[in-house]
């Protein structure tokens, strides 16, 4: 009977983990488009560079987080799917698969 607890216990818990690892996923780039923003606005260099170094550093942290909840496996499939590179391939494929 306590192997029926826990695993439901851990059922409950994927989904949180999951999202909140798809969530973080969704911030890495915003942090890193922020970060290619900041240069241009009228703050002090110095601020500037504080600003650009932290968003880098959280972005990458919440990146590694997000890929310890989501799963490698996941991570790798959304990347293929997001390299530019692989666009015509997968529809070169498919025409050919008809």
């Amino acid at each position: 009977m306590e192997k029926e607890i826990v695993s439901n216990e851990d059922k409950q818990k994927k989904p949180f983990l999951f999202k909140l690892g798809i969530g973080l996923l969704i911030l890495y780039p915003i942090l890193w488009g922020f970060a290619a923003i900041v240069p241009f606005t009228p703050f002090p260099t110095h601020i500037k560079a504080t600003v650009i170094t932290v968003c880098i550093v959280v972005g990458e942290i919440f990146f590694l987080i997000g890929v310890a909840f989501v799963g490698k496996e996941i991570v790798t499939k959304y990347k293929s799917k997001l390299n530019p590179k692989n666009w015509r391939r997968k529809g070169g494929k498919q025409k050919d698969e008809k």
